[in-house]
């Protein structure tokens, strides 16, 4: 194989990813499509640029060299791109300086200072910035995301920085004449260039796109996990949650609590000024709960006004004083809609595990009691179940 049927060998793998990803590109939540459609522009832009320079020694020099250049730096550029939109950051300021920096170098060392060694330094230069961009955030993406494509991603970016870097020492180490060509047999480098060259489009894209996957599924478990109004854990977390601590507990012999809160009089609230307010309040009294707990400490919202937290490591003294301290959290601060405010209390039903508790739920069912004792003797106040 010559280095020309290669450079036509990975441009039609090329283009048939980046036709793959244009079909699914629908399919995507319209959160990944920004990213999705840089990414296939990327890998078109890349397609068309080696596509050119198989067919170099039939047209004007300047023009395929340049114009050939010019495609695959902008398609890197596009990559840094769908990166910068998947992670959701703003690019950097001169998104566009290296790929316009290096198609002008190498427009002048074709055109009017005819010198491929030049050339290969110019734009491997634009190439390793752009790809280091690039797998600088995938790196920095690790703290959002761990799975196992983005370090797939970020290992072929890698990768083809490296090898770009040696293909740039050894053409310069080669020592070549200003009239050399990379599109014919001159050097195995010619023929490995368009091979290695093509990892990125095309088992890049295929990275890309479990990394969309991965988020898609990310954001299922989440939904499922999540309460959708106040981004609480909800009951099927609590659930498991509460189970699994409490097996934990009782294998360990370690104290065990939790706390049943239910907003006092949310109908009212609801009644007297709408659902809309109503939903405010449940966000508000979710976050003053979450800011009250303790370390290792677990929220939850169950349902309608009412919210469970898991109180780790707590006897009858430190439940029902955690218990306190989320109930004077809410009370001291009522939450404000526009100029209103609306004061807001809450009962919390306290239980601490006992030998006769049979599991999870009969601790949780105590914890109830508790509440409606609570609610019993006026509201706005803890109880302690028997």
């Amino acid at each position: 194989m010559d280095s020309s049927t290669a450079f036509i060998a990975a441009s039609l793998m090329m283009l048939a990813n980046g036709t793959v990803l244009g079909f699914m590109h629908g399919d995507l939540p319209v959160t990944l499509r920004p990213a999705a459609r840089n990414w296939q522009s990327g890998t078109l832009l890349v397609a068309c640029g080696c596509s050119l320079f198989a067919v170099q020694p039939l047209l004007p020099l300047t023009l395929t060299v340049t114009l050939s250049n010019a495609l695959i730096l902008l398609g890197l550029t596009a990559y840094y791109r769908a990166l910068c939109a998947f992670y959701e950051r703003a690019p950097r300021a001169l998104l566009w300086l290296p790929a316009a920096l290096g198609t002008l170098g190498v427009f002048w060392f074709s055109a009017f200072q005819p010198d491929t060694e030049s050339r290969i330094v110019i734009i491997s230069a634009a190439w390793l910035v752009l790809m280091g961009k690039s797998a600088l955030i995938l790196w920095q993406g690790a703290g959002r995301d761990d799975a196992l494509s983005r370090r797939m991603l970020l290992g072929i970016f890698v990768g083809v920085f490296l090898f770009t870097t040696l293909r740039l020492v050894h053409y310069v180490t080669l020592r070549i004449g200003p009239d050399f060509s990379i599109a014919d047999n001159a050097s195995w480098m010619n023929l490995a260039t368009p091979m290695l060259a093509a990892t990125l489009p095309v088992i890049g894209t295929t990275a890309f796109l479990l990394m969309c996957s991965d988020r898609i599924r990310r954001q299922w478990e989440r939904a499922a996990s999540t309460d959708y109004l106040t981004g609480l854990p909800n009951r099927r977390t609590l659930s498991e949650a509460g189970a699994q601590r409490f097996k934990t507990a009782r294998a360990r012999r370690e104290e065990f609590a939790i706390a049943v809160v239910d907003i006092d009089r949310f109908k009212a609230v609801n009644d007297q000024h709408g659902h809309e307010v109503g939903d405010i309040a449940l966000r508000h009294v979710g976050r003053r709960l979450k800011a009250a707990l303790r370390d290792g400490d677990l929220v939850a919202r169950t349902g309608g006004e009412e919210f469970v937290v898991l109180l780790e490591g707590a006897g009858s003294v430190e439940a029902e004083a955690a218990a306190e301290r989320l109930r004077a959290a809410v009370r001291l601060d009522p939450f404000a809609v526009g100029a209103l405010s609306v004061p807001v209390t809450v009962s919390v039903g306290v239980a601490v595990c006992r030998t006769q508790d049979a599991d999870f739920n009969a601790l949780l069912r105590r914890a109830d009691e508790a509440l409606y004792a609570a609610k019993a003797s006026g509201r706005n106040q803890v109880k302690l179940a028997a």
